[in-house]
């Protein structure tokens, strides 16, 4: 039986009209799934073939068994931080066709599920991890299952990691307070959200003592306030800090949006920035660039294309477990703008 090939790109549901059968059939032919009759995934290969619908998915499917999909995990996918790695990701992939599965997760609990699940149902054809931790009963469980994952913004030894270098870019920008006269230096923490695994202001702060003993000087623990890491985190420290009877002189934030909440508060208290306040926050997002807000900027783009490219590498690799697993640092750079001025030290 011979079909016309069509003026429009054929779809799902084109194949499954011309074979008489269900999308969710067509579906399982593709993904090379049991419960199919040899008969009917004949007939669908057949207007496959005859269609020419997604030859390149389908000659993956079957030679390969592979999908042309990853699956990427993230955790709050519309923050800023994730959406700007996305981006780098969603260019990777589609330079190298390949399309990506988006699974956000808002617990522990869920993130565990996907990574015991994913790996058996052979829905992807790889996993990019963001800033969650896999235990080692998970990356077991990949190698069991031949799942290539990478990890961005998180390590596991037995897996290729990309990680940037919190504590630098933190030593960074307090060093450069510090050289700037400030001695009372705000910090606003990043708490651990719901019960993932990860915390990336620890190394924030690591950097921030790192920096206070290279001038000789020890950070005041009264100084150090732990919130949430948007906007709202960020005005809550800095009302409880420029409130407080001997006042920093310079505040320095572990997220950008942090950052924009104490420049919310500081106009609220009729404070001049950077006259009277200097502030410093991190991650470079763009609103950063167009509020003209000093900040430590992670490649976050980078980030995003990088770990793509790795992890296609291991797919593109017979034997993507066997492979030394790479551990990456990307390097911050420290951007000041506008918000940070020098004084006279007290």
């Amino acid at each position: 039986m011979h079909y016309l090939k069509q003026e429009k790109a054929p779809t799902i549901q084109d194949v499954a009209r011309h074979a008489n059968v269900a999308v969710g059939t067509v579906s399982r032919v593709l993904n090379d799934s049991p419960g199919v009759k040899p008969a009917t995934r004949q007939r669908v290969l057949e207007v496959i073939q005859q269609l020419d619908y997604s030859p390149n998915l389908i000659a993956r499917s079957m030679t390969s068994r592979r999908t042309g999909s990853i699956g990427v995990i993230v955790p709050f996918f519309t923050r800023p931080f994730f959406s700007e790695v996305l981006r780098g990701v969603e260019v990777a992939l589609t330079q190298a066709r390949h399309e990506f599965i988006l699974y956000n997760v808002q617990s522990n609990e869920q993130c565990v599920a996907y990574f015991r699940t994913l790996p058996k149902q052979h829905k992807v054809d790889g996993m990019l991890v963001l800033s969650l931790y896999p235990s080692d009963e998970d990356v077991a469980n990949f190698q069991r299952a031949g799942m290539p994952v990478v990890l961005i913004d998180a390590f596991h030894p037995q897996l290729t990691s990309l990680v940037v270098n919190n504590a630098e870019g933190a030593f960074q920008a307090v060093m450069s307070l510090l050289e700037h006269g400030h001695r009372r230096i705000g910090f606003i923490n990043g708490i651990t959200e719901g019960n993932f695994h990860f915390n990336r202001a620890n190394e924030r702060y690591k950097g921030l003592q790192r920096a206070f003993s290279t001038m000789g000087m020890t950070h005041e623990d009264d100084l150090v306030v732990n919130v949430t890491w948007d906007r709202q985190g960020g005005r809550q420290a800095a009302m409880h800090l420029l409130t407080s009877p001997n006042r920093p002189t310079a505040i320095f934030a572990t997220s950008d949006l942090q950052a924009i909440g104490v420049l919310e508060v500081a106009r609220t208290l009729n404070l001049a920035v950077p006259a009277d306040l200097s502030v410093i926050g991190f991650d470079g997002i763009e609103l950063s660039e167009i509020m003209e807000l000093s900040t430590v900027q992670q490649p976050m783009h980078h980030l995003g294309v990088l770990g793509a490219q790795k992890l296609i590498e291991l797919i593109d690799t017979h034997e993507p477990l066997t492979a030394q697993p790479e551990l990456i640092h990307l390097q911050p750079n420290l951007l000041l703008r506008r918000t940070v001025n020098a004084i006279q030290p007290q």
